[in-house]
């Protein structure tokens, strides 16, 4: 099992890729065209021309990681195709793989630190 920190970041590319990508090419992506650092331990979503299949690529400390999830009598809920990426919360990423569309309407809220104690 992939395990995702709290602390994780996760980003989402917006535009569908070729399926038959491998993890590769996945990471060559990352570094060229989103110009993020593929082994960071941030997690990469890339979404399939269908909207019923996605994969996580994630460097785990000991290697890359490259998961395949589809939807078997669904699909999951994408945000409009552009160009780039969006950031999700941990929180966001896990609605997003059960198949729930409420993760695009969840937004982290801030929290404010103490100035003082007492």
């Amino acid at each position: 099992m992939i395990t995702v920190g709290r602390e994780a970041r996760v980003f989402v590319a917006t535009e569908p890729i070729d399926f038959r990508t491998g993890v590769h090419g996945l990471v060559a992506k990352v570094a060229q065209s989103f110009n993020g650092d593929p082994y960071s331990g941030d997690v990469y979503v890339f979404r399939a021309k269908r909207a019923d299949r996605l994969k996580l690529l994630v460097f785990d400390g000991t290697g890359m990681a490259l998961a395949t999830k589809w939807m078997e009598e669904s699909s999951f809920a994408w945000p409009p195709v552009q160009g780039g990426v969006m950031r999700l919360t941990t929180t966001q990423l896990t609605m997003l793989l059960d198949g729930l569309t409420e993760w695009l309407r969840v937004v982290a809220k801030p929290v404010k630190r103490p100035t003082r104690v007492g």
